[in-house]
């Protein structure tokens, strides 16, 4: 059986008080509900050791929004895979579409980022998703299958499974829109596929969708044969809504 994961994409949102009281407050949750679901909290980097330091007698991990494409040397600003794993954090997010839409990333950049995470003993939540735009051309499928293709080429047949896919249709993100869970479904399904076909063991690897999951959509989401889970944004930055979205999973 595929593990069911949700994972709280905090993005440019925290303080020192949220990164005790909100984990706090999943944790006591998270206790009670006790349903073998796997939560990763993914902090702005600042966040990741006061964050893991919080999480330190649960069994939730640590993420890490994104990590450099170098390993160290003169390069400011920049947070290695390396770094990260030191800090604590198990994930990596990597290829969110507001960093490919805002900052450039290419998927060969994406290519660099996954592999300096893996090899640093990181897990990887590699985000996909297509624009409005190529929605309404009918591209999604070839556009979600090419991110997934160039960015994932040079994963090894031994870390497949430590690679864990984000659908997120660009056109949901933090709009109040979401995709229908069919076509959701569809697109992980195409997911899968492409995965298969690139010698992945894609039947056992974890597929998440993102883009706008609320309390009310998440179980008609989760439901669905090719979705095992959830990247959650701003229904994350409350303990009862993200409570009740791991509920749903």
């Amino acid at each position: 059986m595929r593990r069911k994961l949700i994972a709280a994409n905090w993005k440019l949102n925290g303080s020192t008080a949220m990164a005790s009281g909100l984990v706090g407050d999943i944790q006591d949750g998270l206790a009670e509900l006790d349903n073998g679901v796997e939560v990763v909290i993914i902090p702005p980097a600042i966040y990741a050791t006061l964050v893991n330091a919080a999480l330190a007698e649960s069994e939730t991990s640590v993420g890490i929004q994104d990590v450099s494409r170098w390993n160290k040397g003169a390069y400011t600003g920049e947070v290695s895979a390396p770094m990260a794993h030191d800090a604590g954090c198990r994930y990596a997010l990597v290829g969110h579409s507001e960093r490919r839409e805002l900052l450039g990333e290419t998927d060969t950049l994406i290519a660099d980022k996954v592999d300096n995470a893996l090899s640093a003993s990181l897990n990887v939540i590699l985000c996909v998703g297509e624009t409005e735009a190529q929605r309404e051309a009918g591209a999604q499928d070839r556009v979600v299958g090419e991110q997934l293709k160039q960015g994932l080429s040079r994963v090894s047949d031994a870390d497949w499974l430590r690679v864990v896919v984000a659908y997120e249709p660009v056109w949901a993100i933090g709009t109040g829109r979401t995709a229908t869970a069919e076509d959701a479904q569809s697109v992980h399904a195409v997911i899968r596929q492409t995965l298969k076909g690139m010698g992945a063991p894609a039947e056992e690897m974890t597929l998440l969708y993102g883009g706008s999951v609320k309390p009310d959509n998440a179980k008609e989401l989760f439901a669905q044969p090719d979705i095992d889970g959830g990247l959650i944004g701003g229904a994350s930055l409350s303990a009862p809504d993200f409570l009740a979205i791991c509920r749903a999973a």
